[in-house]
């Protein structure tokens, strides 16, 4: 389980692989000067809602891996999470979608 840190103050948990695919998507937009809102939902155990950040190139961020290996990254979700991030909602986590196989054939059996 990764932390992203958020100006100091708000600290949210994502497992390691979601905050890999976050951190590159985000880092991204803001080496291009594109702010933009990042919004999650919050555990339940702090009451279940969502919070929204607003991330500029000038925010303090700290990405905190907890595992020792770095995660496979799957670029069909870097791509359709890059595409929340530039939509007019911002950037919001959306479900992993199948990664291609590495032969261009689907990474599924057809019966």
């Amino acid at each position: 389980m990764g932390k992203l840190i958020y100006e100091g103050t708000i600290k949210v948990d994502f497992d390691d692989r979601t905050l890999a695919h976050l951190q590159l998507v985000i880092g991204n937009k803001l080496r291009r000067g594109e702010p933009f809102h990042f919004t999650w939902r919050d555990d339940i155990s702090i009451g279940d809602g969502r919070t929204t950040v607003w991330l500029h190139p000038a925010c303090g961020l700290v990405y905190k891996f907890y595992g020792g290996r770095k995660p496979q990254l799957n670029p069909a979700w870097l791509d359709a999470l890059a595409f929340t991030a530039n939509s007019q909602s911002g950037l919001y986590l959306v479900p992993e979608p199948a990664a291609p196989a590495a032969n261009g054939e689907p990474d599924h059996d057809i019966p």
